[in-house]
């Protein structure tokens, strides 16, 4: 079987940047003939204010009343052009950095869980933000860098017609300040690229202080943690200076440059007016396109806006090019009860298996909880069965059907999740409980509510499931209680809650357990366990260890097997074993303490402990059968 990174592909529009998201090239080439309009208009101004001088020093020699307008027009008509050009700017900014990211954002979203993780969230902000900004100026820098090349170019032409000599002498300096620039644009992109991974360091560092206020708080480290989160401070600052250090030295240099360029034209320029070979107008306009000739050097600033947006388009590219879960063209048998099967499942991670699970078959309707200690392998579990990634070999199927050859519809329809901390949006109670791969009715939502012990709080809020999310007093577990209901009215096939229940008391999880089995749609549940309560309320227990399957049985059984005992931290006699769908847990049961549990390694072939041997053979491994 190919490999999720074999068959993730992001779609080519949102490579080439050709998708509907971008802005186009509209917003660019308005930039674009605004400038290139106003080089134009500033490069006609010294021979026609030349010319209007010579007019007006001549007595009788002609009327410069024209000439005195067409200058005034040609000023005028750069003030108009140099605005427009600044709003058009503006526009494309705004325009491409939307699409930036947009573009990003939808690839990150889409991406598979696994290749999300590597990025920290602050990274991810600072990409999306300081990034995307920078990213989104580059095509608007670009515009105005191409249009300020006409003005030097023009003027040396022009330059060129008003005295060939003093045309020559700029020339003779040229080649300098385009190395100047060249040497600028080698420097500053690697310097550039630093600076940005130091910003996304110190963003990171910053979140993590903020996610952890309290414990921060109630530890004393604020002191610590204010210099970890600033440590990388001197290193930006550095690149900073770094940065300045590269401008100014190109700045500087052409600085240095162009008087020296404008001086030797206008002495060349003195020497041929002295010759009788320029008119007064004629210096003018000599000395003036010398000006913008040499005015290359002020590109520096441009170049420098467009290799920060390369450099930080290659950042947001990371993003938007995460690779996504391909979907087929299947849909699932209309009758199907939500059987799900493993065969041959691999999932490889930094080279080492972190699960296996070879023929295991979850009969439709039922309910497994899948137990193991931290780092087994349930949450990579979860994943797989709901396919939130897709396994390195095997196939998981779903009422027969390959996962991976449904549509993403038909995937998302008969496959919920329901997690620790559910991400709900900025809508309503009611909105947030209803979203998902098909939108429930508001009865839907009321009747999801109740089976999650939800209804209640919800009606106490201001406006009950109204209620903006932002503004609802909402506790954690009152927040996992609403990510329930939403589990529950798009409860498919198959459900998959993945520590869903983590932050409810005793009781309400009881309830809630009795409601899913009572109250929502019928299907197979695929739940998480920690609490060996929940464990006793499933049909039965999937027990994974380093990655693989142990066993799989009723919590009744396998509670005689001192290892999965131990999963919860109890120990002893198995004398008082608690009873599957058991309301509460018996008096007599064990009272959990440290225990030890040999890991098998992982990929060796384990059966069922010999206590377990009455588990249902449905769910067992198929290597562990006779």
């Amino acid at each position: 079987m190919r490999t999720s990174r074999s068959r993730a592909r992001r779609a080519p529009e949102a490579r080439d940047g050709t998708d509907a998201a971008s802005p186009g090239r509209a917003p660019e080439v308005l930039v674009l003939l605004c400038s290139v309009a106003a080089a134009l208009t500033a490069v006609a101004q010294p021979v026609v204010l030349g010319r209007t001088l010579d007019l007006t020093l001549r007595a009788g020699a002609g009327d410069a009343g024209p000439w005195l307008a067409l200058s005034a027009g040609l000023l005028l008509g750069e003030l108009l052009l140099d605005s427009l050009t600044a709003l058009f700017t503006g526009g494309c900014n705004a325009a491409w950095t939307a699409s930036v990211r947009s573009r990003a954002l939808t690839g990150l979203l889409g991406a598979v869980p696994d290749r999300v993780r590597p990025f920290p969230a602050g990274d991810v902000g600072t990409r999306l933000t300081l990034n995307a900004a920078d990213a989104g100026g580059a095509p608007a820098a670009r515009a105005a860098l191409a249009a300020s090349l006409v003005t030097p170019l023009g003027a040396l032409v022009a330059l060129a017609f008003v005295d060939v000599w003093v045309a020559a002498c700029v020339c003779a300096g040229l080649p300098a300040l385009a190395l100047v620039l060249r040497t600028f644009a080698r420097d500053t992109g690697a310097s550039v690229a630093a600076y940005q991974r130091t910003q996304s360091r110190i963003a990171s560092g910053l979140l993590e202080a903020l996610e952890g206020t309290a414990t921060i708080g109630a530890a004393g480290t604020a002191d610590r943690e204010r210099a970890r989160v600033l440590a990388p401070l001197a290193e930006l600052a550095a690149q900073g200076r770094d940065m300045w250090a590269l401008h100014g030295r190109a700045l500087a240099r052409s600085g240095v440059l162009v008087p020296l360029l404008v001086l030797v034209a206008t002495g060349v320029g003195g020497l041929r007016l002295a010759a009788g070979d320029l008119s007064v107008g004629e210096l003018l306009a000599a000395g003036r396109y010398a000006q913008l000739t040499a005015g290359v050097g002020g590109a520096a600033s441009l170049l420098g806006a467009i290799v920060r947006g390369r450099e930080a388009r290659k950042r947001t590219l990371e993003l938007e090019r995460l690779p996504a879960l391909s979907h087929g063209t299947g849909h699932l048998p209309p009758t199907g009860t939500g059987e799900l099967e493993l065969r041959g499942v691999r999932v490889v991670r930094d080279g080492r298996e972190v699960l296996r699970a070879d023929h295991v078959r979850v009969p439709g309707g039922t309910t497994v909880a899948v137990v193991g200690r931290s780092g087994a392998g349930k949450t990579v579990l979860a994943a797989v069965a709901g396919r939130l990634i897709d396994p390195d070999e095997g196939q998981v199927l779903l009422d027969g059907v390959r996962l991976d050859r449904l549509t993403r519809e038909a995937l998302r329809t008969e496959v919920a999740f329901a997690f620790e901390r559910p991400a709900l949006g900025e809508g309503t109670v009611a909105e947030a409980v209803a979203s998902g791969a098909r939108r429930a009715s508001p009865e839907e939502v009321r009747r999801a509510a109740r089976a999650a012990g939800a209804d209640g709080f919800v009606r106490r809020l201001p406006d009950g499931y109204d209620t903006p999310l932002p503004g609802a007093p909402l506790s954690g577990g009152e927040h996992q209680r609403l990510g329930l209901a939403r589990a529950f009215a798009q409860a498919g096939r198959l459900l998959v809650m993945d520590d869903a229940t983590s932050s409810l008391d005793t009781a309400t999880e009881h309830e809630v357990n009795l409601a899913l089995r009572r109250s929502v749609r019928p299907g197979t549940r695929l739940v998480i366990a920690h609490r060996p309560s929940v464990a006793a309320r499933a049909d039965l227990v999937l027990w994974l260890e380093e990655g693989s399957v142990r066993a799989v049985g009723t919590h009744h059984d396998l509670w005689r097997t001192e290892g999965y005992r131990a999963v919860f931290g109890a120990a002893g006699t198995a004398a008082a074993v608690p009873r599957a769908g058991s309301a509460r847990r018996p008096a007599s049961e064990p009272v959990p303490e440290p225990a030890s549990n040999p890991a098998s390694k992982p990929g060796s072939e384990l059966a069922p402990e010999p206590t377990s041997e009455s588990a249902d053979p449905a769910f067992e491994p198929e290597e562990a059968r006779p």
